[in-house]
């Protein structure tokens, strides 16, 4: 049967109720790639079998779509007419395209400069009104909270549970796709910490076995690495710049349960993870979705973290052209030739 999204896919571990309509872009499903070059370079001789769960190939470009098909649906079920959202980009986008194919109001506050601009013109274009305040994403999320409490509007940010039943399943599809065995270490982003905490959700209702978990920060947006709020985060990883995540305790327990790491690292490690991931497997990410194969990287060379023999899951959160500004300034420039055979014979000598 051809895949009809993840709500169709794992009903009986989504807690909707039957009567709830299934907003679908057919979400889900993404590959488990493996890098076997990436590997080779991280941890040589080891015998790593390295995976890229590649979420940049959601309907909207990032994770945030499995959470986002259960929250709509929800908030359509419940009679909802608006959605709003605080967002540095992902989650505004998957927001505004899920409420589109709902049908629904959806209204979006970004931080002012700090939202890439790949996302934000998916977010015009899906129709959602976007507001850019003069704050933070902390900001945003202080006053979308506060809004939805007080007028019938769904939040549909990761304080909203049904957005962990949805991204839950991102474990569900990766015990699948390993046989029915979890890895051993699964590693990804840290940014307002629900999608460590739904994996984790998720691992423990599927499998028998659970991986370790290894969250990766930025350095200039570590709240959880740093044990305080981080008044001014910054960081090239826009999808990260989160300085007081809703989902923190949550996170820490998951980490905590799963004997798992928390890292911290610089965007030029970050940086460094991106373009290893383009050059030898062929895989363009944003920016933030780098960060669990650096904050691997980064642990493996401390002597924290021991590869040898071990399956490891990294997770790619969003695609590459969520920021395209960040690829542009870091290409080089195309070499100029003369139109002629002999200015080609030339280069292709060298």
């Amino acid at each position: 049967m051809a895949w009809q999204g993840l709500i169709q896919q794992y009903r009986a571990h989504i807690p909707l109720a039957a009567a709830a309509p299934v907003i679908t872009l057919n979400e889900g499903n993404t590959p488990l790639i493996r890098a076997d070059r990436l590997a080779e370079q991280i941890a040589p001789g080891t015998g790593l079998q390295l995976y890229l769960k590649y979420e940049g190939l959601n309907p909207t470009g990032s994770f945030k779509d499995r959470g986002m098909t259960v929250a709509i649906s929800q908030a359509a079920y419940e009679g909802a007419k608006t959605v709003i959202c605080a967002s540095t980009g992902n989650t505004a986008a998957s927001a505004a395209a899920y409420a589109a194919r709902a049908g629904l109001r959806c209204i979006v506050l970004v931080p002012e400069g700090k939202i890439a601009l790949g996302k934000l013109a998916a977010c015009l274009a899906y129709g959602a009104e976007v507001i850019s305040i003069e704050g933070s994403f902390d900001d945003g999320l202080r006053l979308v909270r506060g809004i939805s409490q007080s007028y019938p509007i769904a939040l549909v940010n990761s304080v909203n549970p049904w957005r962990l039943e949805g991204q839950k399943t991102g474990a569900f599809e990766i015990c699948d796709q390993l046989g029915g065995r979890a890895p051993d270490w699964h590693c990804l982003p840290v940014g307002n910490a629900g999608n460590i905490s739904a994996y984790w959700l998720g691992y423990k209702e599927y499998s028998r076995g659970w991986p370790r978990l290894l969250g990766g920060q930025a350095e200039g947006a570590a709240p959880i690495v740093r044990g305080r709020v981080i008044e001014k985060p910054e960081t090239i990883a826009t999808a990260i710049r989160i300085g007081n995540p809703a989902r923190w305790q949550q996170a820490v327990a998951a980490l905590d349960e799963s004997d798992g790491l928390i890292t911290d690292v610089s965007d030029e490690q970050i940086l460094s993870s991106w373009k290893q991931l383009a050059s030898l497997e062929g895989v363009f990410v944003e920016p933030a979705s780098a960060t669990g194969v650096a904050a691997l990287q980064k642990e493996i060379a401390l002597g924290h973290l021991d590869p040898t023999g071990k399956t490891i899951v990294c997770v790619l959160t969003g695609h590459g052209l969520k920021d395209p500004d960040t690829a542009i300034k870091m290409a080089t420039l195309p070499r100029s030739i003369p139109a002629t055979m002999e200015a080609l014979i030339g280069v292709v000598s060298e």
